[in-house]
């Protein structure tokens, strides 16, 4: 094992669909990251208790590590990491993973991968920040919003999370919480609007179009009550790769430029 992979332990499990949930595991003393970065992290089945208590692994279950990228949950601060995952059935790593049990143990590669942070902006900062996020495309912006600078350095924070039905529209506590939990910490915090959407079932408070078609039409603009302006918007994109290309595309449509050696506004994960 490298220098840079170590152990850690499952702490908790949180299912909230059947192929959708997130846990979170002990953190390594040594370890730190910039809210909005992800790690690679690892799972060997014949290490988990779910296949332990079959007795035998089964000739579909192969006896190797596999690794994956994942965005942290988790504030830098905290003292656990915290992560969100779908369950891909046929998938190599998920379709493992899913079966997570409190002490499981996973791999961790310590060095932290990703340019979606604020840090990528320079100074001086413009005054919106719009987070966008489908599915688990969701955990870096809930790690931004657990950094204090990040209500410091902006006047207004709309976070529009997109997913397919309620039940998937997972952290809706947490991400209510926010405003009364972090913005009381900091004078002056930025005021932080939320935008549900729900694609493929109505849901009252909630919009049910794609992002690029309620960025293009202007719904949500209007829903968060501010304009994307090239001189006081950044624009973070996350999730789904059909709509970060589709949502890039539609912000570019409307005047908005790809960030570029600190300038600009648009910037997304590449992960996939």
């Amino acid at each position: 094992m490298s220098d840079n992979i170590q152990k850690v332990t499952v702490l908790s499990k949180t299912t909230w669909t059947p192929n959708l949930f997130s846990f979170t595991v002990s953190r390594p003393d040594s370890f730190k990251f910039t809210a909005g970065q992800f790690v690679r992290l690892g799972v060997n089945p014949s290490h988990l208790n779910y296949y332990k208590q079959q007795g035998n692994l089964g000739d579909d279950i192969a006896d190797e590590e596999i690794f994956r990228a994942y965005s942290i949950i988790s504030s830098p601060f905290d003292e656990v990491l915290e992560f969100f995952s779908i369950v891909i059935p046929d998938g190599a790593f998920t379709s493992q993973l899913q079966y997570l049990q409190v002490g499981d143990e996973l791999l961790l590669n310590t060095t932290p991968f990703g340019f979606l942070t604020l840090a990528r902006y320079q100074k001086p900062l413009p005054k919106d920040l719009w987070l966008l996020a489908t599915g688990t495309g969701l955990a870096p912006f809930l790690s931004m919003l657990q950094d204090l600078k990040t209500w410091e350095d902006y006047e207004h924070i709309v976070l529009a999370y997109s997913a397919r039905s309620l039940e998937e529209l997972a952290y809706i506590e947490k991400i209510e919480s926010l405003q009364q939990e972090f913005g009381s910490l900091v004078e002056n915090p930025a005021k932080l609007t939320f935008i549900p959407i729900v694609t493929r079932e109505p849901v009252e408070g909630a919009l049910a179009e794609r992002l690029p078609k309620l960025l293009l039409e202007g719904t949500l603009q209007q829903w968060a009550g501010i304009a994307l302006d090239i001189d006081s918007t950044h624009v973070m994109l996350c999730g789904n790769p059909d709509m970060v290309e589709d949502t890039k595309e539609a912000l570019k449509a409307l005047g908005l430029v790809m960030n570029r050696r600190g300038e600009g506004n648009i910037a997304v994960e590449n992960y996939w």
